[in-house]
């Protein structure tokens, strides 16, 4: 009979970290932690109390096994770190309210959020924290939400966000607490684990070798990216601000140029980047921007982890931003399609950077690093609003906080009808961040105008 606590064998299921999920562990070290997370606002008048969501996350996060357990390291020769159930844990060391602060705006919100995405978790609990925030005189409420990066990438961080919801799924979670795995049990585990990667050796090479073609090396010789200066090593702060447009518009606009939404925006926050160097006397020939691949189509609240890789996409430096962005779209078009060893650059960028963490390297590495100019990360949202104990989610805003010398990232995501598009910037490096979100939103309106307008 299958053991209901592993698999049908009767051994307990291991959980280990996986391999990005790993790589995301040895490169934790800069002023600001691998920290994601959402702002949930409600619809006013009035949102959910404090112990409305306390009595929702105690139903719902038994769906979401990862958030009772934490990561453990393991002894000498018995594999990677695991995943255990926190035999402590209790719902009031994550979940806290405050005021939303006066003014009670858009501004004191993404300020708080960014200051609590910043703030590193605790290594001895569950590796997430939750805040809701109100405003008792005009009924406005949030809830803040923030997991370290080892949990989840962007779908899973999606995936946690459908299991919380009132339209999640219904399934019961695993009994709790599991009795973590013996010593033994770790080391069998791990030689059956070593025996399985020998194996799968030429699959593992021939993935390394398509990951460096991802990563756009092997083809031709590497090109460092142009110095800007807005790329110099970031400080423990952000600042947050948000752009949002119709999605029916920009897919729209994608498909009268025959690209994308990802596309459109790239070219909007290239467009936008480029102007403000522009301002500061800066006229780089091309940006290079990372865009996060993911190498699933889809996961679940008891699947997470990280399983993405990266493509540097380069965008000339082109003022007119029909031309940027038709050369843009014209460049990717020429590129193969789907892929099969989607994600795989994940192999081999995760060695790199996990060898130069060994060596104590990687911080200086990353902080003058020239692969790239920005990240744009952009996920598919709900395209219906989601209630949760029957409060309607009327915005949901990502946070994606990233070390090194990047000063301004860019984290796009669709919700209810609504293309968002956040910009979290150091604002030592990045003091015109409203100028800049101006741009996109320019660059944006610029776009949408020259489609409706007869050639």
């Amino acid at each position: 009979m299958p053991n209901p606590n592993g698999d049908v064998s009767g051994r307990a299921r291991i959980e280990r970290a996986g391999p990005m999920d790993r790589t995301v562990l040895a490169t934790d070290r800069g002023p600001v932690p691998m920290n994601i997370g959402a702002i949930l606002e409600f619809d006013p008048s009035p949102g959910p109390d404090l112990s409305t969501v306390s009595t929702l996350l105690a139903e719902r996060i038994p769906r979401i096994p990862r958030l009772r357990q934490r990561l453990r390291r393991v002894p000498f020769g018995c594999g990677h770190p695991v995943w255990v159930d926190d035999p402590g844990f209790a719902l009031e060391h994550h979940l806290t309210e405050q005021d939303w602060p006066a003014p009670a705006g858009e501004r004191q919100l993404f300020d708080l959020a960014a200051e609590f995405v910043c703030t590193p978790l605790s290594r001895d609990r569950p590796l997430w924290q939750a805040r809701l925030v109100s405003d008792r005189s005009s009924g406005r409420t949030a809830l803040i939400v923030v997991l370290h990066h080892v949990l989840a990438d962007g779908l899973g961080g999606l995936a946690v966000l459908a299991a919380l919801t009132d339209s999640g799924p219904r399934l019961a979670g695993p009994v709790f607490p599991q009795p973590p795995p013996s010593r033994r049990a770790l080391a069998a585990d791990a030689a059956r684990a070593q025996v399985a990667a020998v194996r799968a050796l030429p699959v593992a090479m021939r993935r390394g070798f398509a990951g460096l073609r991802e990563l756009g090396l092997g083809r031709t010789r590497p090109r460092l990216v142009e110095p800007t200066s807005l790329n110099r090593p970031t400080s423990s702060r952000r600042r947050v601000t948000r752009v949002t447009v119709p999605l029916a518009e920009v897919t729209s606009l994608a498909h009268g140029h025959h690209g994308t939404v990802n596309d459109v925006v790239v070219a909007a926050v290239t467009g936008a980047v480029l102007a403000v160097l522009r301002a500061r006397g800066e006229r780089p020939g091309r940006l290079v921007v990372s865009v996060p691949i993911s190498g699933r189509r889809g996961t679940t609240a008891d699947r997470l982890g990280n399983v993405t890789g990266v493509r540097p996409v380069s965008v000339p430096a082109i003022a007119d931003d029909e031309d940027r962005l038709t050369r843009f779209v014209a460049a990717t078009s020429a590129a193969p399609g789907h892929d099969p060893e989607r994600a795989s650059s994940g192999g081999p960028l995760g060695l790199a950077f996990r060898a130069l963490s060994r060596l104590g390297m990687f911080q200086l590495f990353i902080d003058h690093q020239r692969m790239v100019h920005t990240f744009v990360t952009n996920l598919r949202g709900p395209a219906e609003p989601v209630e949760l104990a029957g409060f309607r989610v009327r915005s949901l805003v990502p946070l994606v906080v990233t070390p090194g010398n990047v000063g301004v990232t860019f984290a796009v995501l669709s919700y209810a009808g609504d293309l968002g598009i956040t910009l979290v910037a150091d604002p030592a490096i990045v003091p015109e961040q409203d100028e800049l979100a101006t741009q996109v939103a320019g660059t944006v309106a610029r776009l949408r105008r020259r489609a409706a307008s007869p050639h």
